[in-house]
């Protein structure tokens, strides 16, 4: 399978894709090289990676705490303290091997790290094989509040290997393939009907899929890389889900949901706006709840819970001048950006998530 040019680097999917990542680092003959790792993906990834990594460097292991609850500035100051202890200097790389978390974070402690190290994606989730590995985006969170701080520095290559997905639990499964979907939703019907059956997709399909799905990404990201526009699309679900995500993040008595489980619960929100608001079409949204409503567990959320999640929106990274703005789709494979929702559609839509 071909790789993806992206700006200044490519996303391997080659099968010399580990051939093609040793020779890449022999070549720039860096000082050293760290790979940082979670206390999952040290477990389960690290020894198929480093059985498939040679070079003449010499190789540090950093770990750090699994989950988004990890990801934050505190986390990045013992990562900082690590490299430094570890003799680190600015010809050092960092590969990041793990998920959303772990190339979020490790991308935005390499691009500021002496004022920037290079760095290298490994995705081991499907979530960071489509989504948060690919396009440069890299950052942590603020309390709660999702990816307030961080850069946007492309990496030097992303190197996607379906074998870590071997590893993965069916729930972070899913949720990388909310990502997925919506792609489709923003960009190709004919894709969206190819995945909204989930159980039909099979384990030999999923790597053309992620193929496809980086594909379509990339082709946003390079027309757009600082998100002044078109990049914006990226975000549908996420103005509503975000709110949603952080929100279940703080409350002890409410299930911590992963990002594509609350990301499932912002499309079908915000399928429901468009219906309103952009001209979608009633039997579309219903089918969009449809397909997630089949894939992800229903959250019930009380009137003041509703109100603690809109009051989160005020911290969207998308506001403008003081006013909340959202992606929504006139169609599917249509997204419009820029809308602002009137206050009085939001618990409209909650309702129509219950029904």
């Amino acid at each position: 399978m071909k790789s993806i040019t992206a700006k200044g680097y490519k996303v391997e999917f080659t099968e010399k894709q580990y051939i093609i990542l040793n020779e890449f680092l022999n070549s720039r003959q860096y000082s050293s090289v760290f790979v940082l790792a979670d206390s999952n993906t040290e477990e389960h990834c690290l020894p198929l990676f480093l059985s498939n990594l040679s070079t003449e460097s010499s190789i540090e292991i950093i770990s750090i705490e699994a989950g988004e609850e990890n990801k934050h500035i505190e986390t990045c100051s013992g990562v900082w303290s690590a490299l430094s202890e570890l003799g680190a200097d600015r010809k050092s790389i960092l590969i990041n091997l793990g998920g959303g978390v772990v190339t979020d974070l490790g991308g935005f402690v390499a691009s500021t790290f002496k004022r920037g190290i290079d760095f290298i994606n490994i995705p081991t989730t499907l979530l960071s094989m489509v989504d948060a590995s690919v396009g440069g985006k890299t950052g942590v969170d603020l309390g709660a509040l999702k990816n307030q701080v961080g850069v946007i520095v492309n990496p030097k290559m992303v190197l996607v290997d379906p074998q870590y997905l071997d590893t993965l639990p069916s729930e972070e499964y899913r949720s990388g393939y909310a990502e997925m979907l919506k792609h489709g939703l923003i960009q190709d019907n004919a894709y969206w009907n190819h995945l909204k059956d989930f159980k039909k997709i099979s384990s030999e399909d999923i790597k053309e899929l992620i193929h496809h799905s980086v594909g379509i990404k990339n082709k946003v990201v390079l027309e757009d890389p600082y998100e002044h526009g078109l990049r914006k699309i990226l975000n549908f679900g996420h103005t509503l889900g975000h709110a949603i995500e952080s929100y279940c993040l703080t409350q002890e008595d409410k299930n911590t949901l992963l990002h594509g489980e609350a990301i499932a619960i912002g499309m079908i929100l915000e399928a429901y706006l468009s219906t309103k608001l952009t001209g979608l079409r009633q039997e579309e949204s219903d089918e969009i709840k449809t397909v997630f409503n089949s894939i992800y567990p229903k959250i019930d959320f009380t009137p003041n819970e509703i109100e603690a999640i809109l009051s989160l929106l005020q911290y969207d990274k998308k506001n403008s001048h003081g006013k909340v703005k959202f992606v929504l789709l006139e169609g599917i494979g249509k997204p419009v950006t820029d809308i602002e929702v009137p206050v009085a559609l939001f618990q409209a839509s909650f309702d129509y998530y219950k029904q």
